[in-house]
């Protein structure tokens, strides 16, 4: 769609003055679209990923509509996690920050009560909270919803996963029925619709397919691998593709630690991150991992929201996600910046096949199937890279000092240049020996590179599946007994009993679709 520069949209001077100084001309299409209808306070619902710019969307019409002269909370931003409810007051403190008089207060859980009390009392106009947090300050009465405004739910469909509902529900039922309410979500499932239905009134809608849809920047690959070696086939890729910084996505917080513990175990600096860490052990985390200081990230996608960390090079979907806009989600966190980035999905028997399919057909792209690099290829990757950096350093010049070095130890020592460019080579090559990773043996490794053709049905190929459905010479299994036997007896399936390879006695013939 269309965007707009931000000098068209009908926000103050002071505002226009802070997005030009934050380096922004151009509003994303989020912004385009829902930044007038919110100047108008009308209530809305907008359907956009993270790294949309949805907090600008709805901080700038909370900034150019509230009177800071007054000392009430007059806008409330409920937001699934601490990361998040930090991040979006940063942001409106930039924007806000020719707003004479803006005093803006977080409340999340893991934190200091006293600070959120000292911070409340200050007189905030707005605050940023969590919503077990913001029912804690509602049950002492140190917030008061008796004026509020605005009301925004930032990322409703994380807090519905986490079990937020009744919480959300009582929040709103308190505010005044004449505010302004937003709603922002990922998705739209039933229960954020039922929400919409009962606490917005005529919303405008806005949904917004982000170019990371189709986003070219982003090298999208595949592996077909059993689930006992993909902590070894993250170690390798990460050293394949030579990745600096890494996220790896899992879908539960029970395998977040022991996944980070595994991949560092191959000499790679990982943490995890998840919902019972403390906010001082979670700041941590994240600290290291934006210096540099930790490589790999490993996170749920609950507790990798509102994380804003730049040069993400790569992320993994060691788990492949429920909900296909999840994947979005997950890979927009590299490539971002015109910078390239890669995608590395694992998948494991036929349940991720179909929902390797699903994102596929959602995301409008076709993900590229890959094969793990052999012991070989891991060995030739390796020496290709050294002698790349010795070719490099050649054409740098400015070798002198370091020639007349050689010569001095060569004849100290009486060897010549030949001998000491070999100990040299011994020294720089890595000490690390590729083997084969467990689980893929030498002959599934094999049959690895040779890719397998998608073909007339899902899962297997019509003429190898063994057990059920067709035979290799494409007969019908008949039934003997109990079991399915294959030869060539006509008649079709037997009569009686459930047939086999079927769904209420008919055969079910799927759809063309196969990894």
């Amino acid at each position: 769609m269309n965007t707009l520069p931000f000098s068209e949209l009908t926000i103050g001077q002071d505002l226009q003055r802070a997005v030009a100084e934050m380096g922004f001309t151009m509003a994303t299409p989020i912004q385009s679209q829902a930044i007038p209808h919110l100047i108008e306070k009308k209530d809305l619902i907008g359907q956009a990923q993270t790294g949309t710019g949805k907090t600008a969307a709805f901080g700038l019409p909370i900034l150019e509509n509230l009177d800071f002269t007054q000392r009430n909370v007059a806008a409330m931003i409920i937001c699934p996690t601490r990361e998040l409810a930090v991040q979006v007051a940063e942001e409106l403190r930039k924007l806000g920050r020719f707003k004479a008089g803006l005093r803006i207060a977080t409340v999340y859980g893991g934190d200091s009560m006293q600070r959120q009390l000292k911070e409340l009392k200050s007189g905030p106009q707005i605050v940023v909270g969590t919503p077990g947090r913001l029912m804690d300050h509602l049950s002492r009465g140190t917030i008061s919803l008796a004026n509020i405004q605005m009301a925004v739910l930032d990322e409703a469909d994380e807090m519905l996963n986490m079990g937020f509902r009744e919480d959300i529900e009582e929040i709103l039922g308190k505010m005044p029925e004449s505010r302004q309410t937003v709603l922002f979500s990922a998705t739209m499932p039933k229960p954020i619709l039922d929400i919409a239905h009962r606490f917005l009134n005529k919303p405008v809608h806005i949904r917004v397919v982000t170019e990371e849809l189709t986003n070219t920047s982003i090298e999208q690959i595949y592996y077909d691998i059993p689930t006992q070696s993909k902590e070894a086939v993250i170690a390798r890729l990460i050293h394949f593709y030579e990745l600096k910084r890494v996220v790896v996505f899992a879908n539960m917080k029970r395998t977040v630690d022991d996944l980070a513990e595994s991949i560092a175990s191959y000499g790679l600096a990982a943490k995890g991150l998840h919902g019972d860490l403390s906010q001082g052990q979670r700041n941590a985390v994240l600290g290291a991992f934006r210096k540099g200081q930790v490589q790999i990230l490993v996170a749920t996608d609950v507790a990798a929201r509102g994380i804003d960390v730049s040069e993400v090079d790569g992320v993994f979907n060691f788990d492949l996600p429920h909900d296909p806009e999840y994947y979005v989600h997950r890979i927009g966190r590299t490539g971002r910046a015109g910078k390239t980035g890669r995608s590395f999905s694992f998948v494991t028997g036929r349940n991720d096949r179909y929902r390797l399919r699903d994102i596929e057909n959602f995301a409008k792209v076709r993900i590229e199937r890959r094969y793990v690099p052999s012991a070989k290829e891991m060995a030739q990757s390796t020496h290709r890279k050294l002698w790349e950096n010795v070719m490099l350093t050649v054409a740098e010049g400015d070798m002198e000092e370091y020639e007349l070095m050689a010569k001095e130890f060569c004849k100290a020592n009486d060897i010549d240049s030949r001998v000491l460019a070999t100990a040299l080579v011994k020294m720089a090559m890595p000490a690390m020996q590729w083997e084969e990773i467990p689980g893929l043996s030498r002959e599934e490794q094999s049959r690895n590179f040779a890719p397998r053709e998608r073909t007339e049905y899902r899962g297997e190929q019509r003429g190898e599946r063994q057990g059920g459905g067709y035979s290799k010479g494409g007969e019908k299994p008949y039934f003997k007994g109990d079991k399915p036997s294959y030869g060539k007896k006509t008649g079709g399936f037997p009569k009686k009993g459930k047939e086999f390879g079927s769904r209420d006695g008919k055969f079910a013939k799927k759809k063309a679709y196969s990894y």
